[in-house]
């Protein structure tokens, strides 16, 4: 029983839209988590469109059900969300899409999120250790305030775990580095650098983020070098 009537509310329209297909759909994608409705991320945030509430988002998360927990972090108030809380909700993540809607659609705001890159790095757990890098992706995306000495030591744990051949966590990884690398042409610079060195030490899953992003960067390059509009 959920002791939040708004949050009743928001289960009851979630269960209306649940749907097997969206399920067999979203696992085909490697979504795999606990109490799935199937409800699709545009609807979702549809639902959650206007709602800040904080009490609201800890009901959400309490439910347990996987598209409820990801309201929650639409509908959370960063100002609101505390260290703890992070850690309890980061314990939970057992998918990547509610481990990449926490991280970049509330825990990049919150005044935590450089300490948690840094204590969840060191974690083992696959989506907790995500989480980091992940955070580290949103930052670069949205962050319009963080300067390129910020974001310079998130190179060396970019180093540091590229090793970790994990999928959630390579591909997270090596999300950080194409994101802090298309946020300017000097962190693009340090990224490439970044990418040259996972290269050098000679291991299949540095390679694959190296060149991945190395990819990415040159088809960047590329189009910035076209020019632009008619003749």
């Amino acid at each position: 029983m959920i002791q939040n009537p708004k949050a009743e509310a928001l289960v009851s329209q979630l269960r209306d839209l649940s749907c097997p297909e969206g399920i067999a759909g979203q696992q085909r994608y490697g979504i795999t988590g606990r109490n799935m409705l199937g409800v699709s991320i545009y609807d979702i945030r549809r639902i959650a469109k206007g709602i800040h509430d904080h009490e609201l988002a800890l009901a959400l998360w309490d439910t347990e059900i996987h598209d409820a927990r990801l309201m929650a972090c639409f509908v959370d108030i960063p100002e609101k969300v505390t260290r703890e809380q992070m850690d309890d909700w980061v314990n939970d993540f057992d998918t990547w899409d509610l481990c990449d809607q926490a991280t970049t659609s509330l825990f990049h705001l919150t005044p935590f999120a450089i300490t948690a890159i840094y204590g969840w790095a060191e974690r083992e757990e696959e989506f907790v250790r995500r989480a980091a890098f992940a955070i580290i992706a949103g930052l670069a995306w949205h962050n319009r305030t963080m300067t390129d000495i910020e974001f310079a030591p998130f190179f060396a744990l970019i180093k540091k775990h590229s090793t970790d051949p994990r999928n959630f966590v390579k591909k997270g990884v090596n999300w950080a580095l194409r994101n802090i690398g298309k946020r300017n042409e000097n962190l693009l610079a340090q990224s490439i650098l970044c990418a040259e060195d996972l290269l050098q030490l000679n291991d299949r899953t540095s390679r694959w983020i190296a060149k991945d992003a190395l990819r990415e960067f040159e088809n960047r390059k590329i189009k910035s070098a076209k020019p632009q509009g008619k003749r």
